[in-house]
């Protein structure tokens, strides 16, 4: 069973500028200023006191020779400074980190937040489209990279960046001479950096789609597991997980042999070499101190920690980025379900009116309807009769608006679906499909699934013994609480047909629909059902697809469908006295009932 409520645009999500990847993480960032400061500012006293230590290191040096005022009172000056500075370094290191880690957190509550809003709002047509392993993939792998992006990625990028930075200015301090070495380094390593970015890009990207193939490959494993079984199948399975397990395994490898080309840190020890001869010709002409060519070494050796550290966090901000990129495509992708701000919104009273009804699922692709006209007035029960593939399901599905017309338009009390607010239009429509949904929570939340928290326990209850579900619940272990499997899987055909029948009652709606609902009910426990479904549904409006004689009958009116066109609409008197096609379904019908194997005679007899 499926209750349409809820909306594609109704839930709110967050305002956050989706024109790229980088813009849509920075407009989650900016959400948290003081943390983001707390994060920055922290990280540049931080390296700018680190930066002091070298240059303090030199001044003792100098003291220690004689070069500056008197030895011991110079020492222990430069010791209480060093002990302050490793003090308040510290402090401002603890104040980086923990806003960095709280940032990265939020952001990944925020965007995982974000894509679940987006995914509750697209259409049924997108998620017709999509993969549920790599939509999940996206949902928890690549939500979880933008927080390593951030912390230990960005974090560190950040510090190094400004390690690598923030020494420059302590150099040209002691001499400018000797930036010559550090500033030749510093140009080659950002475009040895800009190369490695390049070839980097693809293999991130790779690596992500072959995560999304090999998450798709598992979940399709995992649903189809009884298919695979009952087929012997285990074996092709098996090797078909081994090749996509082995394609994501190579892009690790391709993305080792990237990083195995990685040229900054042999550039590096050249520039160490290159700055100490500088040095040490410097010294040598009397133009710097002993001191300041120890603190000049001592920022040299700085520039080692950026250097070391972008071979993998320039890594972990590419598969970021590449991540982003893959929720941002998901977040943006067009709905085929547009609404209007201001919606119309009221009580519904029934009234369903379609005035040539044209809808195809692909544009190029042959229409599911074509031309459909009929009206549904309040309170009428609608049976919806027809061969295979005659479009019944697709039809009920335009009520609720789960797909749009192609052309025409559908009228719900004299308004056109598409002019209603969402919320409004689904939360007075129940649907209990052939392909019953179940979660895996407790009987008694299932059944109260589309009220929430506003159900209480007795209206619960008492669904379900309008639904004839009560006394096998009652036989569970813990009864309404029993937690019952995935999708149902510990009930039978029979029991989840009964719990979506009670979940539908319980919502008390204003339109029905039941797409063959009772398929798999012994007769009984039908005639039970739909003594109490009369009951409920007086003054209701409902649409049945059935292939049951005995809910044929006492419809109000049946709508005949032949390829997607309105064979007939009438009563079931008129209809069998002047329609050929109808006389033939129902007598197909009539064999199916009296056989007493409904499902299987209508099969034979070709219709759904």
């Amino acid at each position: 069973m499926s209750i349409t409520s809820g909306s594609e645009f109704s839930v709110a999500g967050p305002r956050t500028n989706r024109r790229g990847p980088a813009r849509w993480l920075w407009s989650h960032l900016r959400r948290h200023p003081l943390h983001l400061l707390g994060f920055l500012g922290g990280s540049v006293v931080m390296v700018v006191l680190n930066a002091l230590v070298p240059q303090l290191t030199g001044d003792a040096f100098d003291a220690v020779l004689g070069v500056r005022g008197e030895p011991m009172d110079a020492l222990g000056l430069i010791a209480w400074a060093l002990l302050a500075i490793v003090v308040a370094r510290g402090v401002f290191d603890l104040v980086a980190r923990l806003s960095s880690e709280v940032l990265a957190k939020r952001l990944e509550r925020d965007a995982r937040d974000e894509l679940y809003v987006s995914l509750l709002g697209k259409s049924q047509t997108f998620h017709n489209r999509q993969r549920v392993g790599d939509l999940m993939a996206r949902a928890a792998n690549d939500i979880r990279q933008l927080s390593i992006m951030i912390t230990p990625g960005a974090d560190l990028i950040v510090d190094s960046g400004l390690t690598g930075l923030v020494p420059l200015f302590f150099i040209a301090a002691i001499d400018p001479r000797l930036l010559l070495a550090p500033g030749i380094f510093a140009v080659v390593f950002v475009v040895a950096l800009w190369h490695y970015m390049r070839q980097l890009n693809p293999v991130a990207t790779r690596m992500r789609e072959e995560f999304g193939e090999l998450n798709a490959g598992l979940n399709q494993a995992v649903r189809g597991i009884e298919v695979i079984k009952v087929t012997a199948q285990e074996a092709q399975e098996r090797l078909r997980f081994r090749a996509n397990a082995r394609r994501y395994r190579d892009s690790f490898v391709r993305n080792g042999l990237v990083q195995a080309r990685y040229l900054p840190t042999l550039l590096f020890a050249f520039a160490m070499a290159a700055g100490l001869w500088h040095g040490l010709y410097l010294q040598s002409v009397g133009a710097i101190t002993i001191g300041e060519l120890v603190a000049f070494m001592g920022l040299m050796g700085m520039l080692g920690f950026p250097t070391q550290m972008s071979i993998f966090t320039f890594s972990l901000i590419q598969i970021g980025i590449v991540s982003a990129r893959r929720i941002l495509s998901i977040i943006t992708s067009d709905s085929e379900i547009e609404q209007r701000a201001d919606g119309h919104a009221a009580p519904i009273s029934g009234e369903i009116v379609f005035e040539d009804v044209t809808f195809g699922y692909d544009d190029d692709g042959e229409p599911a309807l074509r031309g459909v006209s009929f009206t549904v007035r309040p309170g009428e029960t609608v049976a919806i009769v027809g061969e295979t593939g005659s479009g019944k399901s697709t039809l009920t599905k335009l009520v609720p608006r789960i797909y749009d017309v192609t052309s025409g338009r559908i009228l719900v009390d004299g308004v056109d679906v598409r002019e209603w607010d969402l919320d409004s239009l689904r939360s007075q429509i129940s649907t209990i499909e052939q392909d019953i949904v179940l979660f895996s929570r407790s009987v008694a939340e299932n059944i109260a699934f589309s009220k929430g928290q506003r159900a209480d326990r007795e209206a619960v209850e008492r669904a379900a013994r309008d639904a004839q579900a009560a006394e096998f619940i009652d036989e569970l272990d813990d009864g309404y609480d029993t937690v019952i499997g995935e999708r149902g899987v510990t009930l039978s055909g029979g029991q989840r047909q009964r719990l979506a029948i009670a979940r539908a009652l319980l919502t008390d709606p204003a339109i029905l629909v039941l797409d063959d609902s009772t398929s798999a009910i012994d007769s009984a426990t039908e005639d039970r059902i739909q003594q109490a479904i009369g009951r409920i549904l007086e003054g209701r409006t409902t649409l049945l697809i059935t292939h049951r004689l005995s809910q044929i009958r006492w419809a109000d009116k049946v709508l005949l469908l032949r390829r997607g066109q309105v064979a007939d609409f009438g009563t079931h008197d008129e209809l069998i006295g002047r329609s050929r096609l109808y006389r033939r379904v129902f007598a197909h019908y009539d064999e199916a009932d009296l056989a007493g194997e409904p499902v299987l005679a209508a099969e034979q007899g070709g219709v759904r």
